[in-house]
């Protein structure tokens, strides 16, 4: 559609929806900014609305913000009177130059979408990596080119109010239940996911797990080829891994041992992003190397320091129970593990069995600790901590030689926390104070 002189409103005001605005005054629309909290906004010269009725009178356009749920009572009042409501990212790709590869699923997002961006850079392939990691899409504009990629995490929010955004590669890692306090159903949570394939064409790829049946299902939603990645069973094509090696169109690529990442769930996503890169013309050597040299995703099993023998790891990014469960599977035992924060209606009876072989305690905080404690009892001693402070003090106090203190709370942080990388920046500092 045309924005210029057109009356559009941006709904939540955080990074994405900032960018959303700012490209649409490039653009010469007539930009209304709204937010349920009422705030100045550094970044906007516009006065920020409160989000009523009142401020989608007019409009012609509404771009909703990832954070934005598209059932608000505001916004099916707009859309009942025929208002257009698309997402940031479906703006963002109208201006986008490049081809894009947009990786979605329920856990590794980050780490496969930053290790598929470090392939391409160190294999002198033009990219720019962006979406859910850090830059909104609509920042992403002024620094893209044609032959370029860019390479975007792409979350259930963004892809939900997906029209025309076509991806050339696209990927889903994993669907496990997530975000249900939003989507009600892991139905309608997964078909969220599959709006990244709909619009995929004839000589497009879809980069699916072919250990997963929901991903495996996705192979229907789009005319993309198939490539797969497994760790379980031989697929072609794609990657897979067999005994201690990872093989890449059935050759071998590199051993699952030179990866420079903890647990299996880091080896998938190593063949997952490897066979993105190939697909995107990395050769398998300049794989190889760059992923020897990939340093890793803050706040995903992120180690912070050995103190006396304790060895003390941040994966605040594990904000649901499938996340944790990969997280504790990547230690052998003696774990002491930070569990809560916001519920997102998770089932954490799954944490158990684990738990039981693997935890000396959890340690649980935040809005979510009475429901995990009523879950989890009987399966692991339980502390009632409140606070990460608190459940740092009580770990460092009980925790002996060789043991691990874990964050990997199984849920969101908004009821203590801006976001998962305050509270992953709160827990590094706190482990970092403590004495020696």
């Amino acid at each position: 559609m045309r924005l210029d002189g057109s009356k559009v409103v941006v709904v939540g005001m955080a990074r994405s929806g900032v960018a959303a605005v700012e490209l649409l005054l490039e653009k010469g629309a007539k930009v209304r900014p709204v937010d349920q909290k009422v705030r100045h906004v550094p970044e906007l010269s516009l006065a920020v609305e409160p989000q009523t009725d009142a401020a989608f009178r007019d409009a012609d356009l509404i771009v909703l913000s990832p954070g934005v749920p598209v059932d608000l009572g505001v916004i099916n009042h707009a859309r009942s009177r025929g208002i257009r409501v698309i997402g940031d990212l479906e703006l963002a790709s109208w201006f986008l130059q490049g081809d894009h590869i947009g990786i979605t699923g329920s856990n590794g997002k980050t780490t496969t979408t930053a290790l598929t961006g470090h392939i391409l850079a160190s294999s002198g392939i033009p990219v720019q990596v962006g979406g859910n990691i850090g830059r909104p899409p609509a920042s992403m504009i002024a620094t893209s080119r044609p032959g370029q990629w860019n390479v975007l995490e792409l979350s259930s929010f963004q892809l939900e109010t997906v029209e025309t955004f076509r991806a050339r590669i696209g990927a889903a890692l994993n669907v496990t239940p997530d975000h249900l306090d939003r989507h009600y159903t892991i139905e309608n949570y997964a078909d969220s996911k599959a709006r990244l394939f709909v619009n995929q064409r004839d000589g497009d790829a879809a980069v699916l797990n072919a250990d997963d049946p929901i991903c495996r299902a996705y192979v229907s939603r789009g005319a993309a080829k198939p490539v797969w990645f497994s760790s379980t069973e031989t697929v072609s094509p794609g990657a897979w891994l067999y005994r201690d090696q990872i093989i890449l169109d059935g050759e071998p690529l590199m051993r699952a041992a030179e990866v420079p990442l903890r647990g299996l769930h880091n080896i998938e996503n190593t063949m997952a992003a490897a066979a993105i890169a190939r697909l995107a013309g990395a050769t398998p050597a300049q794989i190889r190397a760059a992923v020897a040299t990939f340093p890793g995703v803050e706040h995903r099993l992120e180690f912070v320091r050995d103190l006396h023998g304790v060895s003390y790891y941040n994966d605040s990014k594990a904000t649901n129970v499938d996340a944790t469960l990969k997280a504790i599977q990547a230690f052998s035992s003696g774990l002491w593990i930070i569990l809560g924060g916001k519920d997102k209606n998770s089932d954490y009876t799954l944490l158990a069995p684990l738990l039981k072989e693997k935890a000396r305690a959890a340690l649980l905080i935040g809005a979510a600790a009475g429901k995990i404690e009523a879950q989890l009892r009987g399966a692991v001693p339980l502390r009632l901590c409140g606070t990460l402070d608190a459940a740092i003090a009580e770990a460092h106090a009980g925790a002996g030689s060789g043991d691990i203190v874990l964050l990997a709370p199984a849920c969101a942080s908004f009821d203590q926390f801006e976001n998962f990388e305050h509270r992953g920046r709160e827990f590094k500092r706190l482990v970092r104070e403590l004495p020696n």
